[in-house]
């Protein structure tokens, strides 16, 4: 079985690539580290560094042993990060957010019940916005996050909320005043746009590029925020699908809110970055479950 030291001093090297850097890293002698790469070139059998007076280069043999060794060590080191999180309980400190107003609430009992259960970790909420909701979770200023379905790249929950589907239109557009109206109308009119740095598995969800049936689905313009892509709908820019708690959240005297009667519901729930699946996080989706399942007090 190969030692840590070895692991630890075979991988430096290949990613350094220098002798005299990998001793400084990992705080040996170069003599060291020579003598610990040439222990296990002999017990595979084969050279594992090309070495000259200039450079180190790897071998075949070294890159596929290193493309080998590097996910082992990671799911070594995640699988001791969760050991010494189950160890010291769940502390320190979450940062969550919500991105829509109605998803606060919600946000909000899980809070609550995750605080009951873990004291002695402080809850941070806070609102992100269309614009940096996926920047907040990955430069790491917020480690969970309430949002819309599907969100790319993410690790995902169980579905928290659902909600049936509207259209947003000018309040004297032709669609103003009907009952409802089905998602095949978005092949007719333009339909305002999500910012650029939006999912695209959202917004493919939400602006499609065509309908059900087929039909090419005209872009409208791309607001900065849900409020912007709602002034460019009341403008008369474009019409925008969305869920049916924006009649109640949103209300503006000219823009109208049209059921879609053949729209399937909006989900939403916890997303978070995959890597950063601590325990903290995995209680937290507990917790959103749990309160999200219990009945409300009479």
């Amino acid at each position: 079985m190969l030692e840590r030291v070895e692991i630890e001093a075979f991988l430096t090297l290949a990613e350094e690539l220098h002798f005299g850097r990998t001793a400084e890293r990992l705080r040996v002698t170069t003599g060291r580290v020579s003598q610990l790469i040439k222990k296990l070139e002999r017990r595979i059998g084969g050279m594992l560094f090309d070495r000259t007076s200039r450079t180190v280069q790897l071998t075949v043999i070294g890159r596929q042993l290193a493309d080998d060794l590097v996910p082992l060590v990671a799911g070594m080191e995640e699988a001791l990060r969760r050991a010494c999180d189950a160890s010291r309980g769940v502390t320190g400190e979450l940062r969550v957010a919500f991105l829509g107003e109605w998803t606060a609430p919600a946000l909000l009992k899980a809070v609550g019940l995750f605080s009951e259960r873990h004291p002695d970790c402080w809850v941070d909420v806070r609102e992100v916005q269309l614009s940096n909701s996926r920047a907040s979770l990955l430069d790491g200023s917020v480690d969970i996050l309430i949002a819309s379905y599907p969100f790319d790249g993410m690790a995902c929950g169980p579905v928290l909320l659902t909600e049936k589907r509207v259209l947003a239109v000018a309040a004297g557009h032709p669609l103003a005043d009907e009952e409802s109206v089905s998602v095949e109308v978005l092949a007719e009119h333009p339909v305002v746009q999500y910012p650029e740095v939006t999912s695209a598995g959202f917004k493919r969800d939400r602006t499609p590029h065509c309908t059900p049936s087929g039909r090419p689905v005209t872009k409208g313009p791309t607001g900065g925020s849900f409020s912007e892509m709602l002034t460019l709908v009341a403008m008369g820019r474009g019409v925008l699908p969305v869920g049916e708690h924006s009649r109640h959240y949103y209300p503006r005297p000219d823009v109208s809110y049209v059921p879609l009667h053949d729209a399937p519901p909006i989900e939403r729930g916890l997303v978070w970055l995959q890597g950063n699946t601590t325990e903290r996080v995995r209680e937290f989706v507990r917790a959103a479950t749990d309160a999200a399942e219990k009945p409300p007090i009479a």
